[in-house]
């Protein structure tokens, strides 16, 4: 089911200062919202605020997934409920297996554990896709990447490259089937084949489940690729300026000096 993510003034505090300031924003099904700002301006609070990372406290104002509040939900919860975040520095897990992380990800929101417990299931591996048909599903993924299948047996994020990394969290929402995605300056760390074969693989997505995006990114580089009907400028910890792919362009060329004189922030 399509879902729309509603966020509405929100304002949060971290060791108790206020980085947001009162965000709204809704992006609905099928639509990319590009987030663009400097440095410092909460982009990344935003993210992880909207996942329910601990750390961030939310103060006022609310989340909604389908009207639904996220506020009270845990991170796996709101995952479960359709939405992804895509980080900027994805976390290595030494032992591991990219493959066996994947395979108890997918399971567990497919709610194959459920499952299992209500039919009184106790055999080995019954919280778990069948090995033969996840096996099947990650491998026709994996290659739509360009992906080795080797990468599968690696600890996850262990020693993968930035390309690498960007690719593996593409590879874990082809598999978990958001509903609505946050990609966290996904183009961090990318040369210009990985941008565009992770773009590539973000798009087909996109198309494939009709989930909405939330892009966040300091560079127009990304939306020559994934293309948005909005883009925002988020500065000092709140929405200031919204306009359409035009007005990306503008970032690139001139920064963001016009802006606090424009605006006033």
């Amino acid at each position: 089911m399509a879902q729309t993510l509603e966020i509405r003034d929100l304002r949060v505090r971290v060791e108790g200062k206020e980085i947001l300031k009162g965000v709204t924003l809704t992006v609905r099904p099928g639509e990319t919202h590009a987030l663009m700002g400097p440095n410092g301006s909460g982009k990344s609070t935003l993210s992880y605020t909207l996942m329910g990372h601990p750390k961030y406290e939310v103060v006022d104002g609310d989340i909604l997934l389908n009207g639904e509040s996220l506020l009270e939900l845990s991170p796996d919860e709101r995952a479960r409920r359709g939405l992804f975040l895509a980080m900027q520095y994805p976390v290595s897990v030494p032992g591991v297996t990219l493959y066996t992380f994947l395979r108890t990800a997918a399971s567990a929101m497919r709610g194959y554990g459920e499952t299992a417990r209500r039919n009184g299931d106790q055999r080995l591996h019954a919280h778990l896709i069948p090995a033969r048909e996840f096996r099947q599903e990650v491998n026709a993924e994996i290659s739509k990447l360009k992906m080795d299948q080797t990468f599968l047996n690696r600890y996850l994020n262990e020693g993968f490259s930035g390309g690498e990394k960007k690719r593996a969290e593409i590879l874990q929402m082809a598999l978990l089937k958001p509903r609505i995605a946050i990609l966290d300056e996904t183009d961090s760390g990318l040369d210009i084949d990985a941008l565009r074969i992770v773009s590539e693989g973000v798009n087909h997505l996109q198309t494939e489940l009709g989930m909405g995006l939330l892009v966040i990114t300091h560079y127009q580089r990304l939306l020559n690729y994934i293309h948005p009907e909005h883009v925002h400028i988020f500065y000092n910890g709140r929405v200031v300026h919204s306009a359409g792919p035009e007005l990306g362009e503008k970032l690139e060329a001139q920064g963001y000096d016009w802006v606090q004189a424009e605006f006033g922030v």
